[in-house]
């Protein structure tokens, strides 16, 4: 694994160094202590520097600490489908990508209580504002995806990337997760960009189905009950509509990671979906790449649609959108009133210029109903 040392997650020889340069980066301890408590930074600090592998590290110090946030920030984290991986079989996990940081995070804890060796987790490298986050990620088994390349870079670094998920899938058999597009889908209309997949292929491009069929690609749907980033998200769709050239900074990156981590989240589901391997399977050899890659594309959508875990909100949504009464025996009256009172609770803490009321109750509901929309779509085919 040499070549992939610009990408790839520590090796355990590396946990200890990494380890004393976190514990002595003061900019590390000011995010990490107000987490940790009632836990002092001493007994922290000690707990962080008996850890000499990457197992050591996520067994000691991100699994309580997961286990303790999920505890105050949902009411239930539910697996489905996840006893077939005890077989230690190795895949690509795509995913619809809701949370910056905590999807591949309660993924790996429920792959923790199963028994299942945990994922490696692929990061944008444009998450990685400070070096503590960059060495804390790497000790928890993530790999950098290099978005910050220029026009005439990212071919080589896209193949790059390629070649080491290959590697990772198939001669280190370890599993990986990634989500299906850069960045979340803030409306929740999750679609699978084909330029990823197209990504995964350039390793053996001039047989992309084969390419595919090696990394065994397993979809996973994820559902929150209440996205906590939601109001966050409408705020930047009126940033934007009223400023095209609006850009996030990265301080509304740290609140969004922030937020996304510290705010409930309700119930959540991780569910995976059908083997992609049983539709590239019916591919004929001759079938064009843009062909193949458009075949793929839909079949993840598909698995991830089909496998949405809904709650009366998600429905109530969906019929203020369409203006339907299609799933109005899903909820009642009182289910409305909640819901209604939930939006404008959370449109009460946007604060921006000229606030858009109807625009960001619009984006809100378009946020909880999208998912049934295209779970409808999906159903029809």
């Amino acid at each position: 694994m040499q070549n992939f040392d610009d990408i790839r997650p520590l090796y355990d020889g590396e946990v200890p160094s990494v380890i004393r340069s976190l514990i002595n980066d003061p900019y590390f301890r000011r995010a990490a202590e107000p987490l940790i408590k009632p836990i002092t930074w001493e007994m922290f600090s000690g707990a962080m520097l008996a850890c000499k592998s990457i197992n050591d590290f996520q067994r000691t110090i991100i699994y309580p600490f997961m286990k303790q946030l999920i505890a105050k920030t949902t009411s239930e984290l539910t697996g489905i489908g996840f006893e077939e991986f005890k077989d230690g079989s190795s895949h690509i996990y795509i995913s619809n990508h809701r949370d910056i940081v905590l999807d591949a995070a309660f993924l790996n804890i429920l792959f923790f209580d199963k028994g299942i060796d945990t994922s490696e987790i692929a990061i944008g490298d444009n998450l990685l504002i400070y070096n503590w986050i960059t060495d804390l990620v790497r000790l928890n088994k993530s790999f950098i995806v290099k978005r910050r390349v220029s026009v005439r870079e990212m071919l080589d670094t896209s193949r790059h990337l390629s070649e080491y998920i290959f590697d990772t899938i198939t001669r280190r058999r370890q599993s990986a997760w990634i989500a299906q597009r850069e960045g979340r889908a803030k409306d929740s209309d999750d679609k699978t960009q084909a330029s990823l997949l197209k990504m995964l292929t350039l390793y053996n491009s001039s047989k992309p189905a084969e390419a595919l069929r090696s990394l065994d690609i397993i979809p996973l749907s994820i559902t929150y009950e209440f996205d906590p980033c939601d109001y966050l998200k409408a705020k930047e769709y009126q940033l934007k509509r009223d400023n095209p050239g609006y850009k996030k900074s990265q301080a509304d990156d740290i609140e969004n990671m922030r937020t996304g981590i510290l705010g409930y989240k309700g119930k959540v589901f991780f569910k995976f979906g059908n083997r992609i391997n049983d539709t590239l399977s019916r591919i004929d050899e001759k079938t064009s790449r843009a062909q193949v890659l458009e075949t793929v594309t839909q079949a993840i959508d598909r698995e991830i649609y089909k496998n949405y875990v809904f709650f009366p909100m998600n429905y109530i949504a969906y019929d203020l959108m369409e203006n339907s009464n299609l799933f109005a025996a899903r909820y009642t009256d009182e289910d409305k009133a909640a819901f209604d009172n939930y939006i404008d609770g959370q449109i009460a803490k946007i604060d921006i210029p000229g606030k858009d009321y109807r625009f960001l109750r619009e984006k809100l509901i378009g946020m909880y109903g999208n998912t049934v929309k295209n779970f409808v779509s999906a159903e029809k085919i």
